[in-house]
């Protein structure tokens, strides 16, 4: 039995009729070269040997008995170091059994099996044929897996089949069956309350929605707030994309994907921390009705704006969620968004920009990213920038007429939403893997997930 039937996984009760996949420290040769027993010889022959992701079947009874994969210790708390395990098994029951490696080591090789696994698609459903065991006692690592898949979903949906009410009701639908309690703002309260996430939507028949949500454990908890950027799609608006760069942008609701699993998966895990989450979810379109380049849109905060650029939309629909999030004063904030292009051209796809007006919430979210293999890169919120931001009719522009510094000055812009004394973090990533590698199929990512749920767990711990 299957207790979570999407899942690629099965209950210890069917291990006996599983075959047995040996994850084994490839620094150990002895085993490797024992388990591999009459076969070495003809193995290492065809070029196999023991080094770091070295992957083999053996023969067995009828046809592939066992399976062997070799992993440097030092790597072996990483998901994706596993993450061949979901496209390289054949069919069937598989159970992980370590060689050298700390016990650890099965949580992240079952959930980079399951990362691996993964496949988006609106067709026909297929089956799971390939599925591992799992420990009877794992609360874990379903959870983490469980919001994988969901973040993945939620990107990779196209959106024509996504849209702002379709995001915010799904975010409502997942959060409610979790016993969260869920505000869903439109039409005239959300103009009100979120004047300049409005404007962003004006130019969409798909009229935008807020999400807000509370998760509230204990009296005394520590208390953070997440919110994320829910752009569905992402025309750039009058500065309009070419059709190169807006062929993916269904992915830039990436950040309100992330935020949402984050929070899902720390219900799921029973973190002891009280949660609020604000989903901006909005479309970003060309019409009669759309902000125009020279427009000077007020803020929530009663801080006006001059638009110098409508393709840099998102940080309006985060500055107005940070100046409500800041209202209650929460331990901390974090924001995470698609937000700029420069911090792909500075860091890549794989490791998310993160800029934060505090050392030690800084330190807490990079040591957890360490912890989970799950890394992310702290940028400067440079002093020396701000004033490119300056505005001749507003109090500051969304932009900055000089081509350098593009994530700096993003953050640098949301910064100015952030009271003082008010601990704040932003992550700027990219949310897709643009091509298919271990464990990350090609499509939408949650990258920063295992980080800021570690982050949370310590927050608690240091409470």
């Amino acid at each position: 039995m299957n207790p979570h039937p999407r899942l690629p996984f099965v209950t210890s009760a069917d291990a006996a009729s599983a075959r047995l996949v040996h994850l084994v420290a490839c620094e150990d040769s002895a085993t490797v070269l024992h388990l591999l027993g009459e076969h070495a010889a003809f193995l290492q022959g065809q070029g196999f040997s023991a080094k770091d992701g070295a992957f083999t079947l053996l023969p067995g009874d009828g046809g592939v008995g066992s399976a062997i994969l070799c992993v440097a210790s030092a790597r072996a708390n990483d998901p994706v170091v596993f993450g061949k395990l979901g496209t390289a098994l054949p069919d069937g029951d598989w159970t992980a059994v370590l060689h050298g490696l700390d016990e650890g080591a099965l949580e992240s090789a079952l959930l980079g099996f399951c990362m691996g696994a993964y496949r988006f698609s609106l067709g026909e459903n297929k089956p799971v044929t390939t599925r591992m065991v799992v420990p009877d006692e794992a609360q874990r690592l379903v959870a983490l897996s469980k919001a994988v898949w969901f973040g993945r979903d939620l990107i990779n949906m196209p959106a024509n089949l996504l849209g702002p009410r379709e995001l915010a009701d799904m975010a409502g639908a997942a959060l409610v069956h979790r016993g969260a309690s869920v505000s869903l703002v439109d039409g005239d309260d959300l103009r009100s309350a979120y004047p300049c996430l409005a404007e962003v939507g004006e130019g969409s028949e798909r009229k935008p929605v807020v999400v807000v949500a509370r998760w509230k454990v204990r009296e005394g908890a520590p208390r953070v707030s997440l919110i994320g950027k829910g752009v569905c799609f992402d025309t750039g608006g009058y500065d309009l994309k070419g059709a190169a760069g807006m062929l993916r942008m269904k992915k830039d609701m990436g950040g309100a994907a992330l935020m949402l699993a984050v929070m899902c998966a720390a219900i799921d895990l029973g973190l002891d921390v009280d949660l609020e989450l604000r989903l901006g979810c909005v479309e970003n379109s060309v019409s009669g009705h759309a902000m125009r380049p020279g427009d000077v849109l007020r803020t929530r905060s009663g801080k006006t704006v001059e638009i110098g650029n409508t393709d840099a939309e998102g940080r309006l629909v985060l500055c107005d969620l940070i100046t409500e999030a800041s209202e209650s004063r929460p331990d901390a904030i974090l924001d995470a968004a698609t937000l700029t292009g420069a911090a792909r051209v500075a860091l890549g796809p794989d490791v998310p920009a993160l800029f934060s007006n505090d050392d030690e919430l800084a330190s807490l979210i990079l040591e957890s990213g360490k912890t989970t293999a799950d890394v992310m890169w702290r940028m400067p919120l440079w002093h020396g920038y701000d004033a490119w931001l300056d505005s001749k009719v507003a109090d500051f522009g969304n932009v900055t007429s000089k081509p350098m510094a593009g994530a700096i000055t993003a953050a640098l812009y949301l910064r100015k939403f952030v009271p003082d004394g008010q601990k704040w973090a932003h992550i700027d990533t990219y949310a897709w893997n643009d091509g298919a590698r271990p464990g990350r199929p090609e499509g939408g990512e949650v990258l920063g997930l295992r980080a800021i749920l570690e982050s949370l767990s310590r927050i608690h711990n240091n409470s």
